[in-house]
């Protein structure tokens, strides 16, 4: 009901929404103007876009020719894809209009806009990627930009780590380290990503890791727009745990006391009870991840709705949306209520006289998740299937022959014909009673941001000199709603089937009256940047670019009484000759308040060159060769990220115990001291290096090849080798361990038309090997050492097996001893059916010496592939990722069921004399065991993968269809997400414990522009 009466809504608002548009556009009034666009040979330029003020538009016909009408004081932009456009006022307008051709990578769907400076992508020296989301949308469909980026953007490994460096800042909209989880796609204009050091120079320490830069939508002089974007669909889970039943986990549980050399725990009589019966409630078997309490699928819906225009003046931009998901849960409807997020976005940018403009942002988020008390994912990783059966069917108590209980039954919450159950054992242990009557929470996030630019252009001052003050104010806060209910639950009393006594539990039954709030914290954040630039173009062939930076960002958390704050001055200094040979200097001077006086200034210089080569006389006339660049560019990035913490460089001492001396006193307080000074503490560096190719070929295929060298150089750490262990609370921090980042990273993109029939295949890979080249470290045996290994590699004993009863013997005492001549685990005693390691060094002993390296968790290789098809109206996208070369271990109690845990699925292959030859799991028992369970190969598994993310098939309704409906572009799509995955592990990768469901979703989305 509550669903239908959300489409209800949405179509109102839709049809609204279309009334509201079909408004007319059409100018009554003013004066009918006729011109005609020709190129600079003076040839009639066709399909020319023609802008005027209230969303008038036109086109030039194969006369080059238009006409619209206009007032005196309007102006019309004249537009068209790989030509400078031009803003005209009525009054300048004549016979013929002359459009000058851009550059290859010049016009304006190239101009890649780098935070804090905007260039054309032939301009670039350095590593940059970039996306335009204009018209991808359409057949792209999907909301989260984190999703975007992942296949995509080349030299990013999954949605925010360049090139295995570590996750990247974020900027959007020119603020340094917002959050883009609380984007939609649909705000987006551009994504770049910043990558070597000469690209990320202006942004300072912040930059260390690379830098990914998103722009969201403005609005555009005289293109007066609405766009409507309904998506709706269902999320299946990939994925659930799969935990025994209560007849095996009672069968194997008594096995493994009988391991332990106990007895039965659960008598055979009863589970053959739990075998037989019919009745689950006297029986119980539950699983919280069954379809009675785990809902099959959810469903989705995302409404976005966008509105922009303006004129010369003043232009707009708003965004509204609304997202909802359901819980998964579905024990109570009111309290799993699910997801609800509200965004709203709106700028405007406007003149305030001939040399200042200025745009002022606004943006305002809310997203609650109302949801109970318990989440019975969680409990169902610990909640045993033979426990007890939550819920007793008030229909089974036995009032007739126990009229007492009428009573006791009048007084009870009954819940769908259902009491709430329990046992004496059990009762604090009641995840479904209290989703069910404990109660609600609603976690509520709010995100409130502003910005405010002001751009000077001082050509009054001198012609291409121009300055800008950017400012910003975020602030994120969340807290909690609940109200907690008391409850009563109930243990039966059985006879027969049926219920014949009630033991009561917990409190009487009352509603709580008042719905607490708690704070879950809070982040402010200012920001404010600064710059001038001036621009210069000398005779034909030189030109320069120049910026000067100043940046402060301060950050406050609740309960954090130090801020983070980060500052620095940048500057660049760019040089082309003749648009085809490109110098970049650029570097800042960075401060950091968590290094020690004296220390807290560095410079961070680069120099990037770039050459196309294209535009030689060779490559010009090229039949195959439209565009190539070389490009190379290094330098040192100086940055405070690597250091976690404030006031490191000093002595930290504290009040020990107390102590006597010899006259008895005992008044005396030792001073401790953890950590010691170091007042030549100075920053970590990445040292750059990366030579580049990039092409276009055959007017149709795009390649970019760029190998990199990254340095990690002078990280903070405690020198083990210099001081002796009983120097460690004294030893200070030191700058120097480092790692060497090299790889490679390719991409491409095919594009070709026959006739109505398009095909776009693009790719990308990244290679990237880390290694750790210097660490102070002393240890015993070389394998132990980290230097020359990949950063992320896993140390862990290599097993052999398991041990078998012929490793064994019995002693004089009865006990089951291990044989002579066999390493002596360093773990705990050991029997038959458990892992058994080599032992790496010789001295008979199982121990941590014995650990190795047994594999890295990262992947060197990852890689997107992308296909999209296009014939007539239909269009099929399809999105491809992978990764390969990396590891993971299987950690949690599901996989590594240890001592009481709940049982799995995995306990299956347990060890036991009959299984020896085929088994895959060690031995139950009962017994904590810390030798089966520690990091070792046997717990080891291939993380690689290839997988479909995600599909999508558009049908665009042409353009008389779409005008009759008041419509300027009119599409449905249907979109599949988490398609297909190829892996050797697919089982372990898909499941997730204790939590919501990996899912694939399949949605039904309409996209209307008007």
């Amino acid at each position: 009901m509550k669903i239908n009466k959300l489409y209800r809504l949405l179509t109102l608002a839709c049809l609204m929404l279309s009334c509201f548009c079909n408004v007319a556009i059409a100018q009554t009034e003013g004066t009918e103007v006729k011109a005609t666009v020709i190129d600079e040979q003076g040839n009639p330029i066709n399909k020319v876009n023609v802008f005027g003020p209230n969303g008038i538009q036109s086109s030039t016909d194969v006369n080059g020719q238009f006409q619209i009408k206009l007032l005196s004081d309007e102006t019309v932009v004249i537009q068209k894809k790989g030509y400078e456009s031009e803003l005209i006022n009525m009054t300048d307008l004549t016979e013929e209009i002359t459009l000058v051709k851009s550059a290859f990578l010049a016009n304006e769907d190239d101009q890649i806009k780098m935070g804090v400076a905007t260039k054309h992508r032939r301009d670039i020296v350095g590593a940059v990627s970039s996306i335009n989301t204009k018209d991808r949308l359409t057949y792209d469909n999907t909301q989260w930009v984190r999703d975007y980026i992942n296949g995509l953007m080349l030299g990013v490994e999954g949605s925010a780590n360049v090139r295995g460096l570590g996750n990247a800042v974020f900027v959007i909209d020119g603020v340094i380290g917002r959050d883009p989880n609380i984007l939609n796609m649909e705000e987006v204009e551009q994504i770049t990503v910043l990558k070597d050091a000469n690209s990320v120079a202006l942004y300072g320490s912040q930059g260390r890791n690379g830098v990914i830069i998103i722009n969201t939508k403005r609005g555009k002089i005289n293109k007066k727009e609405v766009n409507v974007n309904v998506r709706s669909g269902i999320r299946t889970p990939l994925a659930l745990p799969n935990y025994l039943g209560s007849v095996q986990y009672m069968e194997l549980y008594n096995e493994a006391r009988n391991n332990d050399g106990l007895d039965n725990f659960f008598e055979p009589s009863l589970i053959e009870e739990f075998r037989s019966s019919t009745n689950k409630f006297r029986y119980p078997d539950i699983d919280f991840y069954s379809s009675e309490y785990l809902q099959p699928f959810v469903n989705s819906t995302n409404v976005v709705t966008e509105f922009s225009g303006g004129n010369d003046k003043s232009q707009y931009y708003v965004n509204a949306g609304w997202t909802g998901n359901e819980e998964w849960v579905r024990t109570n409807s009111d309290a799993n209520a699910g997801t609800n997020r509200f965004n709203l976005r709106a700028n405007i940018d406007f003149k305030v006289n001939d040399w200042i403009t200025s745009s002022i942002d606004g943006i305002a988020i809310i997203n609650s998740d109302k949801s109970a008390l318990s989440n019975l994912l969680s409990a169902g990783t610990t909640f045993r299937p033979n426990d007890y059966s939550p819920l007793l069917p008030v229909s089974m108590v036995d009032t007739e022959a126990n009229p007492e209980l009428a009573a006791q039954l009048e007084a009870a919450g009954i819940f769908d014909g259902m009491l709430l159950g329990s046992t004496q054992q059990f009762q604090e242990n009641t995840p479904v009673a209290n989703a069910i009557a404990g109660g609600y929470q609603n976690d509520v996030f709010r995100s409130t941001q502003f910005n405010n630019s002001i751009d000077f252009n001082l050509d009054r001052i001198t012609e291409g000199l121009s300055a800008k003050t950017y400012l910003s104010f975020d602030f994120y806060d969340s807290y909690k709603l609940s109200i907690r209910n008391k409850y009563r639950v109930y243990e039966p009393t059985w006879e027969d089937d049926k219920i014949i006594a009630l033991t009561a539990f917990g409190d009487v039954d009352q509603k709580d009256l008042t719905e607490n709030v708690s704070t879950n914290g809070f982040v402010s954040r200012l920001g404010f940047y600064g710059l001038v630039n001036y621009q210069k173009t000398i005779g034909t062939s030189h030109s320069i670019n120049s910026t000067f930076l100043g940046y402060y960002n301060s950050e406050k958390r609740n309960s954090v009484l130090q801020k983070d704050i980060d500052s620095h001055f940048g500057f660049q200094l760019a040089y082309d000759y003749k648009k085809k040979m490109f110098v970049d200097f650029s570097g800042s001077y960075v401060h950091s308040i968590k290094l020690p006086e004296g220390n807290r200034g560095g410079l961070s210089p680069t120099l990037g060159v770039a050459y196309i080569l294209s535009e030689e006389s060779f490559l010009k006339e090229s039949n195959f060769v439209d565009y190539l660049k070389l490009k190379a560019s290094g330098g040192i990035i100086k940055s405070d990220k690597g250091i976690n913490g404030y006031y490191l460089y000093g002595e930290d001492y504290s009040n020990g115990g107390t102590f006597n001396w010899a006259d008895g006193q005992s008044s005396n307080r030792r001073q401790d001291i953890s950590q010691g000074a170091n007042p030549n503490m100075g920053y970590e560096e990445r040292i750059d290096l990366n030579i580049g190719l990039e092409g276009y070929l055959w007017n149709s295929l795009w390649f970019e090849f760029n190998y990199f060298k990254s340095d990690l150089d002078k990280q903070l750490t405690f020198l083990t080798d210099k001081y002796p262990s009983y120097y460690n609370t004294f030893r200070p921090r030191d700058n120097y361990n480092k790692n060497s980042f090299k790889g490679f990273e390719i991409g491409a993109n095919y594009k070709k038309a026959i006739n109505d029939f398009t095909v776009s295949l693009g790719a990308n890979i990244l290679y990237s090997e880390s290694i750790a080249t210097k660490r102070s470290e002393v240890n015993e045996f070389d394998y132990q050492n980290r230097v020359g290994r990949e950063t992320s590699t896993i140390f862990g004993l290599v097993d052999q097996g398991f041990y078998s009863e012929a490793d064994f013997n019995v002693d004089g005492e009865g006990n089951t001893v291990l044989n002579d001549g066999l390493p002596v685990p360093g773990f705990g005693a050991v029997l038959p059916g458990d892992l058994k390691y080599k032992d790496q060094n010789g001295d008979n002993i199982i121990d941590n010496d014995d650990r190795v390296a047994i594999g890295q968790s990262s992947s060197p290789f990852s890689y997107g592939v992308n296909l999209n098809l296009n014939y007539k109206a239909f269009n099929l996208f399809i999105l491809g990722t992978g990764q390969t070369g990396g590891d993971a271990i299987r950690s949690n109690s599901y996989f590594q069921v240890n001592g009481n845990d709940k049982y799995s699925e995995v306990v299956l292959g347990r060890w036991t004399p009959q299984t020896a030859s085929t088994a895959t799991f060690p031995r139950l028992s009962t017994q904590t065991n810390q030798n089966n369970f520690g990091t070792s190969t046997f717990w080891l598994y291939d993380n690689s993968f290839f997988k479909i993310n995600r599909a999508q098939l558009t049908y665009e309704f042409n353009e008389t269809l779409s005008n009759k409906l008041g419509m300027n572009d009119f599409s449905l799509n249907f979109q599949g997400t988490n398609i297909l995955e190829l892996s050797k592990n697919r089982d372990i990768r898909q499941l997730t414990i204790g939590e919501a469901p990996q899912f694939r979703s399949y949605t039904l989305g309409v996209r209307m522009l008007f």
